[in-house]
């Protein structure tokens, strides 16, 4: 599994020390061990997991600063979040999550991992913005929401200046279309998509960089699962 890991990252020009690719193959055993009581994650073989979870997660490392605070919110297994942070050890993040049984299989993750600076918190997005309302400088979620509900839980908690970052499909045109009000609404403007291909696995992906351009509105975000049933469009 070492071998499969360093190659794979060589592949995508991201160089592993010793002590990650041991971080990598003991995030694979350990979620492969918790999967059967847990249901993680449906992907668990090695080179699909390799590049579907841990490669993907940290091809948007490259626009997080030095030292930066981060927050991943619906963590799940830790994609994009724990990857993120195992390449650099330099941020401080919070793994965001609404399921407790999740946030307890992230708290034994990050103890077996040895990491430092990250914590997960048991919480539902619309109440953690109000303990947390723009005091981070990235806000990141690979969830499976669209754009309008994911600006709306992300934006909040980004301050002026920050960044939100999301994990998307290859095929985002039209939904980033849809998302364009709401990004707007909740203070951001689209700075970039930047779309890969994981060829390995022919998966086309992307990532929609928006910019915290103003201050979001405080009653965003709103409360009652809002954001995804009735999201702003």
């Amino acid at each position: 599994m070492k071998e499969l890991i360093e190659g794979i990252f060589k592949k995508y020009k991201i160089n592993l020390s010793k002590i990650q690719v041991d971080q990598f193959e003991k995030y694979y055993d350990y979620m492969l061990e918790e999967n059967k009581k847990y249901n993680l994650t449906a992907i668990t073989e090695k080179l699909q997991a390799t590049i579907k979870h841990f490669v993907d997660s940290v091809l948007a490392e490259k626009f997080i600063p030095q030292g930066a605070s981060v927050i991943d919110v619906g963590s799940g297994a830790g994609f994009p979040g724990v990857p993120i942070k195992i390449l650099r050890p330099d941020i401080n993040i919070i793994l965001l999550d609404s399921l407790q049984k999740r946030v307890n299989f992230l708290d034994n993750l990050i103890k077996i991992l040895n990491l430092e600076h990250i914590k997960a918190v048991h919480a539902r997005a619309e109440d953690f913005a109000r303990e947390r309302r723009e005091t981070f400088d990235i806000a990141l979620s690979r969830a499976v929401a669209q754009v309008p509900t994911l600006s709306e839980y992300l934006l909040p908690f980004v301050k002026i200046g920050g960044k939100v970052i999301m994990y998307k499909g290859g095929d985002i045109d039209e939904e980033l279309s849809q998302g364009e009000k709401a990004i707007h609404m909740f203070g951001g403007k689209i700075e970039k998509v930047e779309k890969f291909e994981l060829k390995e696995v022919a998966s086309k992906r992307s990532l929609i960089i928006i910019n915290k351009k103003t201050a979001t509105p405080s009653k965003f975000p709103r409360n009652k699962n809002l954001p995804k049933t009735n999201p702003i469009v």
